[in-house]
């Protein structure tokens, strides 16, 4: 255990606590068993070690990823009593998913162990949100999304933005930031992920992808090695093609996916951070298995991996990533997008109010804008949300 420590002392030298994530807040610290999910790359590590540094008491703490070789020697019961022997008081246990039935063993630390708290975090969402089956009633769990424009604004100007709520962003409110649309376009490119000032950010943001691809959604699909080409082929199409309105049969003689497992693929891509999927307002549950648009999950990705990507789809994809955090979204008759019961139609500064003609309680969402007015919203203004 003495290398755990070592280890935790040297990260935690590494790890800055100038910026917390916006999540920091909301993570109610004194529950017994908390878990961290979301997809790879989004800084739940640092998020866990801000916690450490942070803490008054950090020496009764411990951050141990599971992925260390330590573990292939110890299961997690055993570690976890010699740390509780020793009057450790938080356990916080990174990539847990790695961890061949952890939830069972979480559940015995935390039955065993009552005066012991847990914080659990994973690189995919998928195995995480598996085994919270059996932890159901213990188990508190919050999602880590990416950065916000809010927050990419606090980290690369050294300011304090606070998030501001969607209804006074309706309202037209000021927000006053110098150049904000160079900032906008940059952040559009490289600004969603925390290691933003990576001099290699979109290759080590591909390499991302592929782990996702090559070991998250294949172990956890039980498919064959081989079969990952065919799923990059496939996100590779929704990245030309985004918005992608997702014709079964034609995927599946592009993808040699069968066109009966096409769906599933989707749902686990989507969980797994890599796209979105959007149906049409009160279409019923049982079809929700078929998306009628598809969506890469952030602006970022699509840099990644369409050299060229199209503007109005960055434009929609921005949109509905920093919404999706807090809302749910669907696809009204008219315009693109239709939240509480309002209609948004987001494109260019030379977008008209044409296709929301007699549509009530509407906006009109422009990108190269920097002041609102009517209905009309500057489209940057939607990344103070959170």
């Amino acid at each position: 255990m003495e290398v755990l420590y070592k280890i935790q002392e040297q990260l935690l030298k590494a790890t800055k606590v100038g910026l917390l994530r916006y999540l920091h807040s909301q993570i109610n610290w004194k529950n017994r068993l908390i878990s961290i999910v979301g997809a790879r790359g989004v800084g739940k590590t640092t998020l866990m070690l801000q916690y450490i540094k942070l803490h008054k008491q950090k020496d009764l703490m411990l951050y141990a990823s599971v992925e260390h070789l330590y573990f292939s020697n110890t299961t997690l019961l055993d570690f976890a009593d010699e740390f509780y022997n020793s009057g450790g008081k938080v356990l916080l246990l990174d990539e847990i998913h790695q961890y061949k039935n952890w939830a069972r063993e979480i559940k015995v630390i935390y039955d065993s162990y009552p005066e012991l708290q847990i914080v659990i975090s994973g690189s995919s969402i998928l195995e995480i949100n598996q085994g919270n089956a059996d932890l159901s009633r213990r188990i508190i769990s919050y999602e880590l999304k990416g950065m916000s424009f809010r927050e990419y604004m606090n980290f690369t100007q050294k300011k304090n933005y606070s998030a501001i709520p969607l209804d006074t962003i309706l309202t037209k409110a000021k927000i006053d930031i110098d150049i904000p649309l160079k900032h906008f376009k940059d952040y559009l490119k490289q600004g969603y992920y925390p290691f933003l000032k990576d001099d290699q950010y979109h290759i080590r943001l591909q390499g991302i992808v592929n782990k996702i691809i090559d070991i998250d959604l294949v172990r956890f699909m039980d498919l064959k090695p081989h079969t990952a080409h065919k799923l990059k082929r496939l996100l590779s199409l929704v990245a030309q093609h985004a918005p992608f309105k997702p014709n079964m049969a034609k995927l599946s003689d592009l993808t040699e996916i069968s066109r009966r497992l096409l769906p599933e693929y989707f749902n686990y891509m989507e969980r797994a951070g890599l796209i979105n999927m959007y149906h049409t307002h009160g279409k019923s549950i049982r079809t929700l298995g078929k998306a009628d648009k598809l969506y890469l999950n952030n602006t970022n990705l699509s840099y990644a991996i369409s050299l060229t990507p199209d503007i109005g789809s960055i434009r929609e994809t921005f949109f509905i990533s920093q919404l999706s955090v807090l809302f749910d979204i669907t696809l009204p008759p008219k315009g693109d997008f239709l939240i509480h019961d309002i209609t948004y139609e987001v494109g260019g500064k030379n977008k008209d109010n044409k296709q929301l003609k007699g549509v009530e309680n509407s906006f009109l969402v422009k990108d190269d804008i920097e002041v609102g007015y009517g209905n009309i919203i500057p489209l940057w203004h939607f990344g103070f949300l959170y």
